[in-house]
């Protein structure tokens, strides 16, 4: 994404989008870190504190690995799993609206957390660069988008479904009593694993530009290994204080759609579009068309 910046504003561009992504992966490591409580509050029904569930949380993504592979499975189970509990456990009568009235602030939260689920736009540049083939990045895009937008789909229309509009968040809260614990212990590696990556990515990011060009790049020495444990502590430090100072889960994620979100998902993507096309948006009725369409997706993303 900085190289992207650098394209757009030079080295100006290049600092800002570094920096604004790096924001937004520490705030995604302080929501992993407040699911991480809520899952240990709801597996073990203990009193102890949440702060303290967070610090534990802090521990083990500081100090755990990377098992990527089992990272779909687990949520994938968890989602399922509570599908099918609220569909057994359901009250004889839930009453869904298809409409229903809200204020405004509560009405432009939901969209937050919509715009959340696609946040994922930081990592294809990363992505893109390790393709043996990058030409083949936009059929992988596509077949993602499918699936996960039909999951989105799915699982929010079975869980409000039987649910309610009472329908807890996380959703998985919303299971019953036992399987909602059962969900979330599904969810554990999921938590913990993402977590971690993000923390990995932003240290990375880090290190990279301190010894960029330098033998320690490669090289495990008492001050590399030093700064990278160093590096990793002070951002799990910083996400650990962010996810304790707004504990709330749906407050943490509108805060992290509005301040990058919307940016990264929407408007940085359209300001992309417009600047490779810089001269020809009128020179067809599909560009007019598409160069109208980015323009409104810059506008969305401001109000957001």
């Amino acid at each position: 994404m900085a190289d992207a910046g650098e394209i757009l504003l030079g080295r100006f561009g290049r600092e800002f989008l570094d920096f604004g992504q790096l924001a937004l992966l520490i705030f995604m490591m302080a929501s992993h870190l407040l699911t991480f409580s809520v899952t240990l509050n709801t597996i073990t029904k203990h009193a102890t504190c949440t702060i303290v569930f967070g610090v534990v949380g802090l521990i083990v993504s500081f100090i755990g690995a990377l098992p990527r592979t089992l990272a779909f499975i687990s949520i994938a189970s968890a989602t399922i799993a509570t599908m099918i509990a609220l569909g057994v456990q359901a009250p004889d009568f839930v009453e869904n609206r298809v409409t229903t009235h809200v204020s405004f602030a509560d009405a432009f939260m939901a969209v937050t957390q919509i715009v959340f689920a696609y946040i994922a736009h930081i990592a294809y540049f990363g992505f893109i660069s390790e393709m043996s083939n990058p030409r083949d990045f936009p059929k992988s895009l596509t077949m993602l988008q499918v699936l996960d937008t039909t999951m989105y789909a799915v699982t929010s229309m079975v869980i409000y479904r039987y649910a309610g509009p009472d329908v807890e968040s996380p959703a998985l809260s919303s299971a019953g009593s036992v399987m909602k614990r059962v969900s979330y212990g599904l969810a554990i590696p999921t938590v913990l694993i993402a977590g971690i990556i993000f923390g990995h990515i932003a240290s990375k990011n880090i290190y990279v530009r301190i010894f960029r060009g330098s033998q320690h790049m490669q090289k495990k020495s008492l001050l590399s290994v030093g700064t990278w444990v160093g590096i990793a502590l002070v951002l799990w430090t910083i996400a650990w204080i962010i996810a304790e100072s707004i504990p709330v889960f749906n407050d943490l994620l509108s805060l992290i759609s509005a301040l990058f979100a919307s940016w990264f998902c929407y408007g940085l993507p359209a300001i992309f579009w417009l600047f490779m096309n810089k001269g020809l948006y009128s020179s067809s009725a599909s560009k007019i068309f598409l160069t109208i369409v980015n323009l409104c997706i810059v506008g969305i993303a401001c109000a957001i």
